[in-house]
């Protein structure tokens, strides 16, 4: 008889229990998945997996150890167990470690709510294999579209069940369903390349292949004839594919592993504007059918809808249980982990306020500058906030794009960029992070 991960889970606490544990928690991920790529109209790879991951921690006093198989035997986890609890005996005391109190756990959540579960049919595998081709062959139509490297399209689902000695026990599945197509444009030296891709909860709210295709092969075309910008400083518009990674250093900076630490640019910043005055930067683990989504932590406390910066101004840390008590605090529900490490903090949904114009208003209001559409590479220092990425997109003139551009470098600080920037309207709302393109004024921009 196949055992759920639930049963696994109170296998491996019964199993630390005897092995001499004074507390621990367990976590099994149990998860399959199928994807296919396709290159010159026929398949080039399949691929399907199948398995079960489980960690487990224990506590002696204040030393911890974590184990982690993918074995979920009776004998193993006794195994594991053991093993465990000799690791914690020898582990340096941590005077943070410990579970969540019981009067802290989450207790009646609403997992229907969330739709975090398909309940559709498991796509074949020839749907699969016909998206990525739908997805290869609308690529390929775009005039000006030499290759496409890759198309393809996958599927899957994964269990995860959390329980702990002081009483937590609970779970959810997920699934998800996504496309994607890489297209390349010209020849030789003179080659670009651009993708677009979807992933969604559920299949039926996924866009079509033939969209996914012709948006990447028409997005690698646009860059054709690519050369270097000037150097100077300029207004540059982040395009909403990639702003959230501006508001992800920001995340960075308050999580409270950094913050306790003292390795962060925010770290005297706590009830001080770090964005412009009518901003709000929202965090909700509670959306439907969001990839982020979840009803309680790693460490099984409740998730919540809060501010994390309200009109401006930040208002608190991202923490988890040991975050919180080096600071002091009380945990935001924040903590995530894997089988084989330990909790720490991560965060979940996120919102920017949107602004009350469209990214062709910014564009045609910043004169002139730069539009980024893609960056590589990332020079950030943690502890001032100086900025520095490699970048590539679109020269504008007296508001109008004249050209694509390449091999750029954009730099600023941070703290001052944050503080200054305009967002867009065109955030799309079934991503996790809803973040519209953001112009930022006055950037250094290093080209020829």
């Amino acid at each position: 008889m196949t055992r759920t991960p639930e049963d696994i889970s109170h296998a491996l606490l019964d199993a630390a229990r005897k092995a001499g544990a004074d507390a621990a928690d367990a976590i099994v991920i149990d998860g399959s998945s199928v994807s296919v790529e396709v290159r010159g109209g026929a398949l080039e790879h399949a691929e399907r997996s199948e398995g079960t991951d489980l960690g487990l921690r224990v506590l002696l006093g204040q030393r911890q150890a974590i184990v982690s198989s993918s074995d979920s035997r009776p004998e193993t986890l006794a195994t594991m167990a053991e093993r465990a609890v000799a690791m914690a005996r020898e582990a340096p005391e941590d005077p943070f470690a410990g579970l969540a109190h019981s009067d802290q756990l989450a207790t009646g959540w609403d997992l229907s709510a969330l739709e975090l579960f398909d309940p559709a049919q498991e796509p074949a595998a020839e749907d699969l294999l016909q998206d990525a081709l739908a997805a290869e062959a609308a690529a390929l139509a775009v005039h000006g579209v030499s290759q496409v490297s890759d198309a393809a399209a996958g599927y899957g689902t994964h269990r995860v069940h959390l329980a702990a000695t002081n009483g937590f026990s609970g779970g959810y599945a997920r699934s998800s369903r996504s496309t994607s197509c890489v297209a390349i444009s010209g020849e030789g030296t003179g080659m670009e390349r651009d993708y677009d891709g979807d992933s969604r909860t559920f299949q039926s709210d996924l866009r079509s292949p033939d969209e996914i295709g012709s948006t990447a092969g028409e997005r690698a075309v646009a860059l054709m004839g690519a050369r270097k910008p000037a150097t100077g400083t300029f207004p540059v518009l982040f395009d909403e594919r990639i702003s959230s990674s501006l508001i992800g250093h920001l995340l960075a900076a308050i999580n409270g592993a950094a913050i306790a630490r003292g390795a962060s640019w925010l770290k005297d910043c706590l009830g001080e504007q770090v964005l412009p005055e009518h901003l709000s930067l929202i965090e909700d683990p509670h959306r439907p059918r969001i990839s982020g989504s979840r009803p309680f932590d790693a460490e099984g406390l409740p998730t919540q809808r809060r501010a994390i910066v309200e009109n401006g101004v930040l208002t608190g840390w991202t923490l988890d249980l040991s975050s919180a008590r080096k600071l002091e605090m009380t945990s935001t529900g924040n903590a995530a982990r894997g089988v084989s490490g330990p909790p720490s903090p991560s965060n979940w949904n996120l919102s920017l306020t949107q602004g009350k114009h469209s990214r062709e208003d910014l564009l045609r209001d910043m004169g002139t500058g730069l539009l980024v559409t893609s960056m590589i590479g990332s020079t950030i220092n943690p502890n001032t906030g100086d900025y520095s990425r490699g970048a590539s997109g679109f020269w504008v003139e007296n508001g109008e794009i004249t050209h694509p551009v390449n091999e750029c470098t954009i730099a600023g600080n941070l703290r001052d960029m944050l503080k200054r920037i305009i967002p867009a309207n065109d955030a799309r709302p079934w991503l996790s992070r809803v973040v519209p393109s953001i112009l930022v004024e006055g950037m250094t921009l290093a080209g020829s």
